[in-house]
């Protein structure tokens, strides 16, 4: 890998993200999930490589408040989808007009939710997402809400233990992230018709973290389903991740 380089690029109200590249060719632009970061959903596990590899450029923003961008602690900093307004700001920024774009969980949400906002990309990948998962944020940030407030007491047999360990090893900003939190907002199963574009849904066989992935490819105009092994945890790690969204992508 090398050929990864790092930029930074301007989102919402000036903040700095760090955007991650790698390849050459047709650009994906690829959202990672809550908690992450694109070396941890993209990088680590070969899935940027393989979309190289294959003549596309992997281009991985870390999200506000995640990765090496910036994590503001100020609330004015975090609006309503202000994740939206930097995935739209960065598209400008890079100067992006054919593209395809990708998410894992949260990416997925707020992928889904910059396509209604009127980005356009030619086709749309959706990782770990289901259709439940897309209208239920609601309850999914209460519990990490639940989790940051509670951070310090968390023990082993918590239900949010799993989510307290990965805040610990990723080095959380929890004061960011909560922030953050706030700012997701539900996508009611009403409005998913509109994203017409060819759209892969693609989950681990054992992840029902978000609800149904197959039920948010029947509910989408022209999706496919792939499954591959794996948990929401587990999936992002397995090769069959990468090999799915490449060969959706060069069909």
């Amino acid at each position: 890998m090398n050929d990864l380089r790092t930029e930074i690029c301007e989102g919402f109200g000036g903040a700095k993200l760090a955007v991650h590249r790698l390849g050459a060719g047709r650009p994906v632009l690829l959202l990672h999930g809550l908690f992450s970061s694109a070396q941890v959903n993209w990088i680590k596990f070969g899935h940027a490589q393989r979309l190289a590899d294959a003549g596309l450029e992997a281009i991985m923003p870390d999200l506000r408040a995640h990765g090496q961008s910036a994590a503001p602690h100020e609330a004015e900093a975090y609006p309503a989808d202000v994740l939206v307004r930097d995935v739209l700001a960065l598209v400008d920024d890079l100067g992006l007009s054919d593209f395809d774009l990708g998410g894992f969980s949260l990416g997925s949400r707020t992928a889904v939710r910059s396509v209604l906002a009127g980005l356009e990309p030619r086709r749309l990948i959706l990782g770990g997402m289901g259709l439940e998962g897309l209208a239920g944020w609601a309850r999914r940030s209460a519990f990490f809400i639940d989790a940051i407030d509670r951070f310090a007491e968390i023990k082993r047999g918590d239900p949010a233990f799993q989510a307290h360990a990965f805040m610990k090893t990723q080095k959380v900003d929890l004061v960011a992230a909560r922030l953050l939190l706030g700012s997701v907002d539900d996508t009611p199963a009403d409005v998913i018709a509109r994203v017409t574009m060819p759209t892969l849904v693609v989950c681990g066989a054992d992840d029902r973290d978000n609800g149904s992935a197959p039920a948010l490819a029947e509910a989408l105009p022209d999706a496919q389903y792939v499954e591959v092994p794996g948990t929401h945890m587990t999936s992002v790690t397995r090769r069959e991740l990468g090999e799915a969204m490449v060969a959706f992508l060069t069909a």
